[in-house]
């Protein structure tokens, strides 16, 4: 396992230093900034930081949008096909879009099976995005910590659920859009405000992945989480959930304590 993941780890080290030789990513695209971290594992994570028009004394929240495997791409830009989507004027937040690169899974996990079991180890590029997100809360004073939320569709609802049940004093609430996880590990987010979304004819991700997580965390005194299943969408339950007001609605009015 350590050979594996040392390999993998020199390959995306290798390609970042390509593509940054290459100046594969413009350094901001539809107001998104291009960087990168070095975890500690090694692991070089490229990413894209959305930053809000900030006001003086005034704190904004930020949302981490993990990217599905329709967006790995090779390049620092391909994530943010659906990230572009989360920025709203009437919600000014920012937003973080870190980018796993092929064939690297947010989490090792089967999509089209259930019945899921969460690693051990917690995958390298969902690593680095933890380390990275403190280093971020660290050093912005901008950023409300008591409002960083976690969503991703696909590849990244399934990240969405490893990252929270990980690291769930990380976060006010979460939006996990067709993914899937862990149903035992439910009673981390006992008290987590979590609004799921899934197309009933999902033929890449099965619907019975979210009903069942959301289940788990109705039998385990979650009294925050809401579940809209479309009746007739498949795998693409992201472009109504995205397009929906009420959402933004709900997820900025969370905040840790509350």
């Amino acid at each position: 396992m350590k050979l594996v993941e040392s390999l993998i780890v020199g390959v995306v080290i290798l390609s970042a230093l390509v593509g940054s030789s290459m100046g594969a990513s413009a350094e901001t695209l539809d107001g998104f900034v291009a960087g990168s971290y070095t975890a500690k594992n090694g692991y070089a994570l490229q990413y894209r930081l959305y930053s809000p028009e900030i006001e003086d004394g005034k704190t904004y929240p930020l949302i981490v949008h993990l990217h599905g495997a329709g967006s790995w791409g090779d390049n620092n830009e391909a994530q943010l096909g659906q990230a572009k989507r989360l920025v709203r004027s009437d919600y000014p937040a920012f937003i973080l879009a870190p980018k796993t690169v092929r064939p690297m899974k947010w989490v090792d996990l089967d999509w089209k099976q259930t019945g899921h079991h969460q690693p051990e180890q917690v995958g390298l590029s969902l690593e680095a995005t933890h380390e990275l997100l403190l280093k971020l809360l660290n050093e912005t004073r901008e950023i409300d910590s008591s409002r960083v939320y976690a969503n991703g569709q696909s590849m990244g609802g399934y990240g969405t659920w490893d990252l929270i049940t990980r690291y769930p004093e990380m976060f006010a609430a979460a939006v996990p859009v067709c993914g899937g996880g862990d149903v035992e590990k439910m009673p981390r987010l006992q008290t987590m405000p979590l609004w799921v979304f899934h197309g009933a004819k999902d033929t890449v991700v099965p619907v019975q992945n979210s009903r069942e997580l959301v289940a788990a965390l109705e039998a385990v005194g979650n009294k925050h989480v809401t579940y809209t299943e479309y009746p007739d969408r498949g795998h693409d339950a992201w472009v109504p959930a995205y397009n929906n007001d009420q959402l933004f609605s709900w997820l900025f009015d969370q905040r840790k304590g509350k």
